[in-house]
């Protein structure tokens, strides 16, 4: 377990992802069966313990400490897991040897709610406190230590020396500890045959054309089709066992009730996931954030924000294999394909006519949906492989709205950043001229060089006037304050924020020391841009 609390330390210090994969399969190398394989579990979100509860550990806490001592270094550290594992008072009954993490595991998977406080009071007895913060981490969920799973995977990839587009194809096959898989990648077991139905296949991702890549791009070679503002998505059907995957291969399914019960076919389908009724109406993102990472989904919700999947292409066709054949043939298949599917949940992306560059170029500068968020060029040869050539398929997005809004707040960042204030939120001006007051519209980490980045700290830490924790209040009015080009994607009504619109993606493009803070822009602006493009345009045929 000591070992497993040491790579959460240093991989929570560690802020390059070369050191991260480095520290991993250094850890895969060098931990026994099956501990390993409940670290890989912990890393990638396979562990589950329910009985285990932060409120649980927060009476244990209290019941060992004095309770306002507790509540002040709860208050003062700001996390619970780092809390406890500090200030737990060390026990004379502690053993020589700490358990190790298998025995953890085993201890924690057989807890029931009646007895889980005293089997998590014993083990955070037996433990140092870096052993506690793991363990902690371990039975609550979220270790948060800069990880995703999809790093982890590489990681395992580098250990076995092997692609880790073969990782991804077996890792829902396969089940912690991972016993198999370690010994695979160690060469001494053959590779594990994955007996998972409905498995996910690594997904092909485009690259941002630029502007030079087209003098060597002939438009009669590649076919567009419209690149919509919702989640990728492959849906699977194999044998009755039905599946949603997201991206990177996390299963959604259990989010999409309604998606999966229509999905009567035999085939592995690439996609976009959207929200709204095919071919009358396709909602927005913000309609479609309403759905994502929920655990359970209401019967209103089922009603109100219907799902549907934008279908881009047709990897498996019952038991064959699609994906070493060219886009065109693809096409032709996904277009019979989805002939057969309910219209109301399945429906085909469409195709962009077009003859040259610049008449595509119109096009996506003014798309005919709202939801719309640029075009994908596919390469008609193309044949559908795993990751991110260059050549086959390229994205070429809208070109972003920019407003000239007023720094109002900043925060240090993390990693490499968290010397520097590196996160920033900005308002504009809303209310009457000779009294108007700046409402916060957003918040932005990146867009900025790294020399842009240490005037923008300088700048912070010379015109602080309030300090709010880990926030600093950054001086500005109608005199004084500094002007941040602001480009985003897109605006979606909002009611958690006080201006009642939220951007989508925002960065700073550009530090307008030349304008003046009274210059910024108006709340009214981005109110216009709203009902400019918040309409209902006919389904694209």
């Amino acid at each position: 377990m000591e070992r497993f609390a040491e790579l959460l330390d240093r991989l929570v210090l560690t802020p390059s992802r070369n050191g991260k994969l480095r520290l991993l399969k250094d850890y895969f190398a060098s931990q026994p069966d099956p501990d390993r394989g409940w670290g890989l579990a912990g890393l990638t979100g396979g562990l589950d313990f329910p009985a285990i509860k932060p409120a649980m550990l927060r009476t244990i806490a209290t019941e060992r400490l004095d309770p306002v001592l507790f509540a002040y270094s709860y208050d003062y550290v700001g996390d619970l897991a780092e809390t406890v594992s500090l200030v737990w008072p060390e026990s004379r009954s502690r053993r020589n040897s700490t358990p190790s993490l298998d025995e953890i595991v085993q201890r924690l998977s057989s807890a029931s709610r009646s007895d889980a406080a005293g089997v998590m009071s014993d083990l955070l007895d037996e433990l140092t406190p870096s052993g506690r913060y793991a363990a902690i981490k371990l039975a609550t969920g979220g270790l948060r230590v800069g990880v995703s799973a999809r790093l982890t995977k590489q990681a395992l990839a580098d250990f076995g020396n092997v692609p880790v587009e073969e990782i991804e194809e077996l890792w829902h096959g396969v089940v912690p500890p991972f016993t198999d898989l370690f010994q695979w990648l160690e060469g001494s077991a053959p590779k594990p045959t994955s007996a998972a139905l409905a498995p996910f296949r690594p997904v092909m991702l485009s690259n941002a054309v630029a502007e030079n890549d087209f003098a060597s791009l002939d438009p009669a070679d590649y076919v567009a089709e419209w690149k919509w503002d919702g989640i990728r998505v492959q849906v699977v059907s194999e044998k009755g066992v039905r599946r949603l995957y997201s991206r990177t291969g996390d299963d959604i399914s259990g989010t999409f009730p309604d998606l999966l019960e229509h999905m009567n076919f035999e085939g592995a389908i690439d996609g976009e996931l959207l929200v709204g009724h095919p071919p009358t109406r396709t909602g927005t993102f913000s309609d479609l954030q309403q759905r994502l990472n929920r655990k359970t989904v209401s019967k209103a919700m089922l009603r109100d924000a219907p799902v549907f999947v934008r279908c881009y292409d047709l990897l498996i066709d019952g038991n064959e294999d699609l994906r070493p054949l060219p886009w065109v043939e693809r096409r032709k298949r996904l277009e019979a394909f989805v002939a057969t599917l309910e219209p109301d949940r399945f429906d085909l992306s469409p195709l962009v006519t077009y003859h040259s560059w610049d008449e595509l170029n119109d096009m996506r500068c003014t798309p005919p949906h709202p939801v719309i968020e640029g075009v994908m060029l596919k390469r008609k040869d193309s044949a559908y492989m795993v990751g991110r050539p260059k050549g086959p398929w390229f994205k070429w997005k809208r070109d972003p709205h920019t407003i000239d809004a007023v720094l109002m707040y900043a925060q240090r960042g993390h990693g490499k950043r968290s010397s520097f204030y590196s996160d920033f939120t900005f308002g504009v001006w809303s209310g009457p001229e000779d009294d108007a007051a700046l409402v916060p519209v957003g918040k932005a980490y990146f867009g900025f060089t790294d020399q842009e980045l240490r005037e923008l700290d300088k700048y912070v830490r010379n015109n602080t006037i309030e300090r709010f924790g880990p926030v600093r209040s950054v001086r500005a009015d109608r005199n004084h304050g500094l002007v941040l080009e602001i480009a985003f994607e897109g605006l979606n009504r909002s009611t958690r924020h006080k201006s009642g619109v939220a951007m989508r993606f925002p960065r700073i493009s550009r530090l307008r020391w030349d304008k003046p803070a009274n210059e910024a822009d108006r709340l009214e602006t981005l109110e216009q841009l709203l009902q400019e493009t918040a309409f209902e345009a006919p389904q694209i045929e």
